[in-house]
């Protein structure tokens, strides 16, 4: 008995050291962190490298905050924690910092620093009364502001994206699951002379977050039940989204100045901005087709395509023991539309039930079909239509249904991956008929597609 027990007690202490080299081979972190220097966005970068100016402009900033009102999402109960960090205001000044393009003056908690001067105003007054009267004892004038920065983070939304995929088989699975939020901001340059907006900038940034997940879960006897799970969560931090898009916008609103001559004497004559100013102005011509979700729609699809399929396919007849045989399809496709095509196509089918009977038969198919998205890469489909079969004794007729998936893996070449149900009008494809339901059959097909003639 005792053995026994020390066996129990071994196994578990392994089973631990297991899942704790598991924790490790995942990332979870399994020891304290200490404080770092803060992480940098790949806009910091790009920020740090812009030409430098002629002149430094002084700019300030009285409040750049969150106007969303937007709290934290929560699956149960209320989350009273904002959604959007409060210090808003500190990351646009440290992003003009990095810029180089800006002198950025304290505006934000101006009355802490107006009391601080009075504060030595009087300190001076009081304790300096023996010194000499003609000593300068004032205090350097505050430099003021020819623009001001306004505007903030005006949007956050929640699950704008999810999506997920997982399988289970007889207790072992598997899942990942992702979420995408996004926040926008606006950033406006404000003339103190004359009140004029000057140049305003719109900035979004999404934030992902996604897990993966893998469980065990079996009876391994009678009364003993096998557990095991594993999985890891990756959000990504608000503050870098946030400051992400700050910098962003900080230097869309020095390209555009330069672009349209708003910095006047600021800009040097002698430095070439073109490069800059190209590649800002690809970025938001390319940005005038992107939509939701960071997707860009294209027209790579043309109106004409040719098309080959090879399939498994398996009847469903009045006999058993129905066999798994290879066809091929060959077609073409012309777009009504967009969205809508219609195909022609000629196709080998077999069926066969082990040992009974196999007839051949030769396919022409005509299909209309629908695309979802086809102005994405990945876009699913789904179609129907009818057909004509032929074999030796006599012609028969059927109609089908069916849908899958293209993805464009170059701008004429497509892969299909898809399903087809045939349903016939008749139950003699076998010449034996039985029973009231008509003979049928399912495909499964990878093919490619060729597009060719105009968009």
């Amino acid at each position: 008995m005792r053995i026994y027990i020390n066996i129990r007690i071994l196994f578990c202490v392994m089973l631990l050291c297991i899942l704790y080299g598991c924790g490790s081979m995942v990332g979870l972190p399994s020891s304290k962190e200490k404080s770092t220097i803060g992480e940098i966005t790949p806009y910091t970068t790009e920020l740090r490298s812009l030409p430098l100016p002629k002149e430094k402009i002084v700019i300030g900033v009285y409040k750049f905050r969150d106007q969303t009102g937007q709290y934290k999402p929560a699956e149960n109960g209320n989350n009273w924690s904002t959604a959007v960090p409060q210090g808003t205001t500190t990351i646009l000044i440290k992003a003009l910092e990095d810029s180089r393009w800006f002198v950025p003056i304290e505006r934000e908690n101006i009355a802490n620093l107006l009391n601080e001067r009075q504060i030595i105003r009087s300190t001076r007054q009081e304790y300096l009364k023996d010194a000499d009267k003609n000593s300068n004892q004032g205090l350097p004038p505050l430099l003021y502001a020819g623009i001001l920065l306004e505007g903030g983070v005006i949007s956050y939304d929640s699950n704008i994206m999810t999506g997920g995929i997982g399988a289970r088989y007889f207790g072992i699975g598997a899942s990942s699951q992702y979420r995408q939020d996004r926040i926008t901001i606006y950033l406006r340059a404000v003339s103190t002379l004359n009140g004029e907006i000057l140049k305003t900038v719109y900035v979004s940034k999404t934030i992902l977050s996604t897990s993966v997940n893998g469980s065990f879960f079996r009876y391994v006897d009678t009364e003993r039940l096998l557990e095991a799970e594993v999985g890891m969560t990756q959000n990504e931090p608000i503050q870098l989204a946030v400051t992400d898009a700050i910098e962003k916008a900080v230097k869309s609103l020095v390209i555009e100045g330069i672009r349209d001559k708003i910095w006047g004497k600021s800009v040097d004559s002698t430095v070439n901005y073109q490069r800059i100013i190209d590649e800002y102005n690809t970025e938001h011509a390319n940005n005038n087709n992107r939509l939701v979700g960071n997707k860009y729609p294209n027209d790579d699809r043309q109106n004409l395509s040719i098309f080959g399929n090879v399939e498994t396919q398996q009847v469903k007849d009045d006999y058993v023991n129905p066999a798994t045989n290879i066809g091929g399809k060959l077609g073409i496709k012309y777009f009504l539309s967009k969205n809508f095509n219609l195909e022609v196509n000629a196709n080998y089918f077999k069926i066969q039930n082990d040992k009974i009977m196999s007839r051949s038969f030769f396919v022409t198919e005509v299909n209309l079909e629908f695309l979802l998205i086809p102005q994405y890469k990945l876009t699913p489909f789904v179609y129907g239509g009818v057909a004509t079969m032929f074999s030796q004794d006599k012609t028969r007729y059927k109609a089908q249904f069916g849908g899958g998936l293209e993805y464009l893996v170059q701008k004429n070449i497509g892969l299909r991956l898809s399903s087809q149900y045939d349903m016939g009008f008749s139950d003699d494809w076998e010449d034996f008929a039985s029973g009231k339901r008509n003979d049928q059959a399912i495909r499964f097909g990878l093919g490619i597609n060729f597009y060719i003639g105009k968009n």
